[in-house]
């Protein structure tokens, strides 16, 4: 009895070597990250059974397994009409005399590769910035108001409250006017809409459809890989994205618990189209559908303005092959001349970013990172605390928002540079979740968001290293030891 007890725990122990063995090649394999990978391998190899079950649940590199390839069928003519038109506008640009798109070419091209799976900058009659919930809602409301063809909508939260049933009046008085309106939402973020503002706007004819149902069997890889992007294009030409969600919580009001600081974008012009792109291979992902490209979708639009704002749409995902928004911040960041300013309610970056800001600040580039003194969790708060000294030690400037809660997503570059994003700094937007950015090659559109970001840091605390360092020696250990979990959360 002994010996075939002892036996069978030997088998055991054997079978689980095997299979600790496999996984960790797996996670060798499958991981780009060297830190990333050193975590799952520890935790794999020092929390039996729960390590490996927790790698295999959120660990799997989607990027690589190519789940989410995009399903756009494209229809040649309108294709090949396409590509002449921006096979002129790179040349528009190659020539410019506009000193912007001169400097920067290199960031272009790196983001129009075939690899990256970019367009290049195109040209746009407008685009506005929008802060806050307050300026936004009003213009969005009113564009949707005009919209005579089709209305596409995807957002990460989109919630049952006083804006969210306000909009969605809007898009049922549309369907039923004949406009297509097609609603994308992810499954986690508005999953309060499921059952109530989804079941109307379904039964009024719009078409809305839940980004990669959260299910039973796969729960913890889908809740893992979520939808962030924030994408609204009206008619195929005028389109708005950025950081703000659907909401009541971004409006702020006198009765307003917590002021809440974001950006957002309104753009006319062909970068809408580019936003169009990205909306139908997200429609035909989760719909399951082949939506052509077609004039309905993509119309010409003529540029009225001599000096159009030059903007490039970068996506990525876990259906691009590379990191893309990662790649545009560390280059743009490479490019400095003389200042960065950077805006995010999360800082927990990739090693190359955080290497290259040190770098520039090394090199006598004024960098500037605003971020929230109170954050939405205490962990994330931490983790984001541990990357502080080496920026301090640099000369980095570090401002801690005191106002509200500052979940804006933007960087300047030498005042001529500038993004808006869905994409926070941290290792989530950038491997993890479907997220999209509008890089600006535009003075105004710069200057405009250094001015905002001015604004902002009269309502924050500059961090003094002397003062950071008198922190207890309890709180640096935390910091650390929560560090090593960052590329978890």
């Amino acid at each position: 009895m002994w010996f075939t007890e002892a036996k069978w725990i030997i088998l055991i122990q054997v079978l689980y070597t095997v299979i600790l063995v496999a996984c960790c090649l797996r996670i060798v394999y499958d991981t780009r990250s060297v830190s990333k990978t050193l975590a799952y391998l520890l935790f794999a190899v020092f929390v039996p059974v729960a390590g490996i079950a927790f790698y295999f649940s959120f660990g799997i590199n989607y990027r690589k397994r190519k789940l989410y390839n995009k399903k756009l069928i494209v229809d040649e003519t309108v294709k090949d009409e396409f590509q002449e038109f921006l096979k002129k506008t790179d040349q528009r640009i190659s020539t410019s005399n506009n000193g912007v798109i001169r400097q920067y070419q290199g960031l272009i091209r790196l983001l129009s590769n075939r690899k990256i799976g970019s367009i290049s900058a195109l040209p746009n009659n407008e685009i506005k910035l929008l802060i806050n919930g307050e300026a936004l809602f009003p213009v969005l409301i009113e564009e949707l108001q005009k919209a005579e063809q089709c209305i596409h909508i995807e957002y990460y939260i989109y919630e049952n409250d006083t804006i969210g049933n306000r909009i969605k009046d809007i898009l049922i008085q549309k369907a039923k006017a004949g406009v297509k309106v097609r609603f994308i939402y992810d499954d986690f973020g508005s999953r309060s809409i499921r059952n109530t503002i989804v079941r109307e706007l379904t039964r009024a004819g719009v078409q809305a459809h839940p980004f990669n149902k959260i299910r039973l069997i796969g729960f913890a890889n889908r809740l893992n890989y979520r939808n962030h992007r924030k994408i609204v294009v009206i008619d195929g030409k005028t389109s708005f994205t950025g950081g703000i969600n659907v909401s009541d919580r971004y409006i702020n009001q006198a009765t307003s618990d917590l002021f809440w600081r974001d950006t957002h974008l309104m753009i006319r012009g062909y970068s809408s189209l580019a936003l169009q792109q990205v909306f139908l291979a997200d429609w035909n992902f989760c719909v399951k559908e082949s939506v052509l490209i077609s004039k309905e979708y993509f119309p010409a639009i003529d540029i009225v303005t001599q000096n159009p704002a030059y903007a490039q749409v970068v996506s990525s995902g876990p259906d691009s092959d590379l990191p893309n928004i990662l790649y545009s911040i560390i280059q743009s960041v490479n490019l400095a001349r003389e200042e960065i300013l950077l805006t995010t309610p999360y800082y927990i970056p990739d090693v190359s970013l955080q290497e290259s800001l040190v770098m520039a600040a090394l090199s006598g580039v004024k960098v500037k990172l605003l971020v929230p003194k109170q954050g939405d969790s205490k962990l994330v708060n931490l983790a984001t605390q541990s990357y502080f000294d080496a920026l301090l030690r640099a000369g980095v400037k570090i401002y801690l928002y005191k106002k509200g809660f500052v979940h804006a997503k933007t960087f300047v570059v030498d005042r001529r540079l500038a993004s808006v994003s869905t994409a926070n700094f941290d290792v989530r937007s950038f491997d993890l979740n479907f997220e999209v950015s509008v890089i600006m090659y535009d003075e105004k559109m710069a200057s405009q968001l250094a001015d905002a970001f001015d604004n902002d840091v009269l309502d924050a605390e500059e961090l003094v290293l002397e003062r950071w360092n008198r922190r207890s020696r309890f709180r640096k250990i935390t910091e650390r030891i929560v560090r090593l979990f960052s590329p978890f959360m």
